[in-house]
């Protein structure tokens, strides 16, 4: 199982910095998601700054998420 996020700030260019409980700091590209029925409300800035720690992972105001394995997986290191 991949670490749990703990804090997620949203960044330039449909970006977001995620921390997770093993200590990792890494960047997760939101882009390739933003033309997918579930995540083109993500396009409308406010609506992608609305991110927020959820259970494992993280969700948007709009009830979107993504899947812990995918956030953390899926994201470079820094």
């Amino acid at each position: 199982m991949s670490p749990k996020a703990i804090d997620v700030k949203p960044l330039e260019n449909f970006t977001l910095l995620v921390s997770f409980s093993n200590g990792e700091k890494k960047i997760f590209d939101v882009k390739p998601y933003l033309s997918h029925k579930a995540f083109i409300a993500l396009n409308d800035i406010k609506i992608f700054n609305s991110v927020k720690v959820a259970g494992l992972s993280i969700e948007w105001s709009n009830g979107a998420d993504i899947c812990p394995d995918e956030l953390y997986n899926n994201s470079t290191s820094i």
